[in-house]
């Protein structure tokens, strides 16, 4: 009898650290592709854009039209259309480790391109909204 209950306790402590062993290796596989896709203030990206300006895995990504972006947009922002043919496969084309802002207009075209490129597998990518926004907020833009 007692070798039935040493056994059966044996039997218990083998099967539970076996699933929590399968929890904490899945977790961490979960934990290491992870997305941050997230919707942030122009006070939120101002303060990230002057954070990290200097990393080149940074980018502002600007979604307007070329004469939407010739007429004024943030400093160093890079310019995609969203109104291009070619946009979702020009966005793909980017490097999908860097840390994204995203804006445009007034948040609609971002609003629509955030999923996107959470779909694309991007891994970090803030959507700023708009530029309006952006410049009601007293923030400075460039020509």
């Amino acid at each position: 009898m007692f070798q039935l209950i040493k056994f059966s306790a044996l039997l218990f402590y083998f099967l539970f650290f076996s699933v929590y062993l399968y929890s904490e290796t899945n977790s961490v596989d979960s934990e290491m592709n992870l997305q941050t896709v997230k919707k942030i203030t122009p006070l939120q990206a101002h303060d990230l854009i002057e954070k990290l300006k200097y990393d080149p895995d940074f980018v502002i990504l600007d979604l307007r039209t070329p004469e939407e972006y010739k007429k004024e947009h943030i400093e160093n922002a890079k310019n995609l259309n969203y109104y291009s043919k070619t946009f979702k496969n020009e966005l793909n084309k980017l490097e999908k480790d860097k840390t994204y802002v995203i804006h445009c207009r007034s948040g609609g075209r971002s609003g629509k391109t955030a999923p996107i490129m959470k779909e694309l597998g991007f891994n970090e990518v803030y959507d700023m909204g708009g530029i309006t926004q952006w410049k009601e907020q007293g923030f400075k833009t460039v020509k």
